[in-house]
C-alpha cells in the first residue's frame, strides 16, 4: 500500500524516474554505439568505468555504406545501399556480441530519416538482425554530438558553437559546459550536395558561386537562432567535428610538412583553411584521390564539405576553428551514461533533459502545471503498486507515463473537445529531446489512450507505434493514467493522498480527503466510471472507497 502527496516533483522524485534504478554499480561495463550516417556507418565499443564516471574506447570501426545514394526519382534508399547497410550492422552485431557488451545503442540520421522506405530498412534489420535501432531527429543528433564532443573538451564558462558538417546535414550547436543554449539541424551535407549539384569537376566559378549563395541560404536561420543565443562580449570557439573536419584538419597540417600525430584539439586558421578550399576545388576527383591525406571516398565528397565549413566560418566570423575527434557515437555512450545514472559534474544538468523539455512543451502549451504534476504522481503510485495487476512493464514504461501524464491536457490548447487527439498531434509533431523516436511515438500514444475510447488498429497514433511490444506498453500505461486523470476534476486539489491496494485481479483505492468533511463523490463517480475499461482490458475489477 502507498500514498501519494500533493508536493510538485522534487529532485528526489525525478531521480526515481531514472532507468538507474536497480542498474548495476561497480566495475567496468562494455557498451557498443553504432552510428548510421548518410556516407558511413560506424561501431564504437567503449569500456565504461561505473567508479570513475568515464568511458574508454575500445574498438572503433567504420564502413562507407553510402546510405545518401538513393534513388533520384523516390528518394528511396537503394537496394545497394541496404544491402551495404545491412551486411555492415551484420558484422558489428557480431564484433559487438564478441565483447561481451551488456547493450547496444544506436542512432539512425538524415539518410534514413528522410528516405520513404527507411523504416522498412530498419524493420528488416530488426527482424533479420535483431537489432532496434533509434531514428533520431535533427535536434536529437544536435544532443548527442553536444555530449559527444563535451566528453572530449573543458568547455569551462566559455561558450562553444559546434559544427558538425555529415553527409545529408550540417548541425549547429551553441554550448557551454553547462547545457546546450541552441540545437540546429540544416538538411545540407556532403553527399546530399555532391548528388544533388555537382556533375563535372573541377567545378566552375559560376557553380562554386552558386554552391556558396544555396548554403549560406541554407544555413542563414541556423546561424541566426545561434547568434540571438550569444550573450554581449561573448566570443564563442568553434569547434568543428566528424569526417569533412577532420580531413580538411589533415589536409592543412600538410603545410607543417609533417603528419598530423592527433587531430582533436588541433587548431586552422581561417587563411589556412581558404588555401586548402582553393587546392581542393581545382582539383579532379583523380587528383584528391591522391592526397595521402584523405581517403578515396572522402576524396568524391571533400569539396562540398569544404565549402560549407568555409562558409559557417565567414557567416560566424570565425578566424579559427578547433577539431574535436569526438562526436555522435560518443555522444550515445555518454548519453546511455546519464541515463543510467553515471555521470555528475559538468553533465548533471544535462541528465534531466528528458524531464526539462518536458517542462519546456508543458509552459509553451500553457498547461496548467500544478495540477499536471499531481496527476504525474498519481500515475506514478498506481504504477508502483500494480506491477503485475495492470501492468507487467519492465520500468522502461514508467518514464514515459510520466512524461504522457504532463502533457495529456496540452491539446486543451487548440480545443478543449476531443482534446486528447489533439495532445497526441502536439506531442507527435513536437520537440522531446532525450527520447528515441519509439519512446516519443508511445508518450504521445499513452496521452491520446488516456479518455473516451480504447485503441483501435485503424488508427494512426496505434500504427505508428510498430510493435507489439510498443502498443503493449502503451495500453497498460495509458490505463494507470486513465485512473490518475479521472482524480483531476477541480482546478484546486481536494485530495491529500491515494492509496493502492491490488491483489489477484482486484483493484482497491482510497481516496484521503485533504480537509475534515470534504465530499469526493465526484472523484470517486469520476473513478468508478473506469471500471469497465479496466475490466475489459485487464480482467481487473476496481472499487473506490473515501476516507471518512
Amino acid at each position: 500500500m502507498s500514498e501519494a502527496g500533493t508536493a510538485d516533483l522534487t529532485s528526489e522524485e525525478l531521480e526515481r524516474l531514472s532507468p538507474s534504478s536497480g542498474s548495476r554499480s561497480g566495475g567496468l561495463r562494455q557498451i557498443a554505439a553504432i552510428d548510421i550516417g548518410t556516407n558511413s556507418t560506424h561501431l564504437l565499443v567503449a569500456s565504461v568505468d561505473s567508479a570513475l564516471s568515464t568511458f574508454s574506447i575500445v574498438q572503433a570501426e567504420k564502413s562507407t555504406t553510402r546510405l545518401g545514394e538513393r534513388d533520384p526519382d523516390t528518394g528511396k534508399l537503394s537496394s545497394g545501399a541496404i544491402e551495404r547497410g545491412f551486411e555492415t550492422l551484420r558484422r558489428f552485431r557480431d564484433l559487438a556480441n564478441s565483447h561481451q557488451v551488456e547493450q547496444v545503442v544506436t542512432a539512425a540520421t538524415s539518410a534514413v530519416r528522410e528516405a520513404p522506405n527507411g523504416r522498412d530498412f530498419l524493420q528488416r534489420i530488426k527482424e533479420e538482425l535483431g537489432m532496434e535501432i533509434d531514428l533520431v531527429s535533427g535536434p536529437e543528433e544536435a544532443r548527442l554530438i553536444y555530449l559527444g564532443v563535451l566528453s572530449g573538451m573543458s568547455f569551462g564558462e566559455d561558450p562553444h558553437l559546434l559544427l558538425d558538417i555529415g553527409g545529408g546535414s550540417t548541425e549547429l550547436i551553441l554550448a557551454d559546459g553547462r547545457d546546450a543554449r541552441a540545437l540546429t539541424s540544416t538538411p545540407i551535407g556532403a553527399v546530399r550536395l555532391q548528388r544533388d549539384f555537382i556533375k563535372n569537376e573541377p567545378i566552375s566559378l559560376q557553380r562554386r558561386s552558386f554552391l556558396q549563395a544555396f548554403i549560406q541560404g541554407s544555413l542563414e536561420s541556423a546561424v541566426d537562432k545561434v547568434r540571438r543565443r550569444i550573450n554581449p562580449g561573448e566570443s564563442p570557439v568553434l569547434v568543428a567535428t566528424s569526417g569533412t573536419a577532420m580531413a580538411i584538419g589533415a589536409l592543412a597540417a600538410d603545410e607543417d610538412e609533417r603528419p598530423l600525430l592527433k587531430s582533436h584539439g588541433y587548431r586552422v586558421s581561417r587563411s589556412r583553411l581558404d588555401r586548402v578550399v582553393e587546392r581542393l576545388v581545382a582539383m579532379t576527383p583523380m587528383q584528391r584521390r591522391e592526397l595521402s591525406s584523405i581517403n578515396d571516398r572522402r576524396a568524391e565528397i571533400i569539396v562540398p564539405g569544404a565549402l560549407i565549413l568555409q562558409t559557417a566560418m565567414q557567416m560566424l566570423d570565425a578566424e579559427e576553428l578547433m577539431l574535436s575527434e569526438r562526436a555522435l557515437r560518443e555522444g550515445l555512450i555518454v548519453d546511455w551514461m546519464l541515463r543510467h545514472g553515471l555521470l555528475k559534474d559538468r553533465f548533471n544538468f544535462q541528465s534531466s533533459i528528458r524531464q526539462r523539455t518536458v517542462i519546456h512543451q508543458v509552459q509553451r502549451f500553457a498547461v496548467n502545471q500544478p495540477r499536471a504534476h499531481k496527476v504525474a504522481i498519481n500515475s506514478l503510485t498506481l504504477y508502483d503498486n500494480t506491477k503485475g495487476i495492470i501492468h507487467h512493464d519492465d520500468g522502461q514504461g514508467r518514464e514515459l507515463l510520466w512524461a504522457a501524464a504532463m502533457l495529456h491536457k496540452c491539446g486543451q490548447h487548440i480545443n478543449f473537445s476531443a482534446y486528447h487527439k489533439h495532445s497526441w498531434y502536439l506531442i507527435r509533431h513536437g520537440e522531446l529531446l532525450g527520447y528515441s523516436e519509439a519512446e516519443h511515438l508511445m508518450v504521445a500514444a499513452i496521452a491520446r489512450y488516456h479518455r473516451r475510447g480504447l485503441p483501435k488498429k485503424r488508427h494512426e497514433s496505434w500504427q505508428a507505434l510498430g510493435t507489439r511490444e510498443n502498443r503493449r506498453r502503451v495500453g497498460e500505461m495509458s490505463l494507470l493514467l486513465r485512473l490518475a486523470a479521472a482524480l483531476d476534476r477541480r482546478p484546486e486539489p481536494v485530495i491529500d493522498s491515494l492509496r493502492v491496494q491490488a491483489s489477484a485481479n482486484k483493484l482497491q483505492l482510497q481516496l484521503i480527503p485533504s480537509r475534515l468533511n470534504q465530499s469526493l463523490d465526484l472523484e470517486k463517480w469520476s473513478l468508478e466510471s473506469c471500471a469497465d475499461v479496466i475490466c475489459e482490458t485487464s480482467g481487473v475489477l476496481l472499487s473506490v472507497s473515501v476516507q471518512e
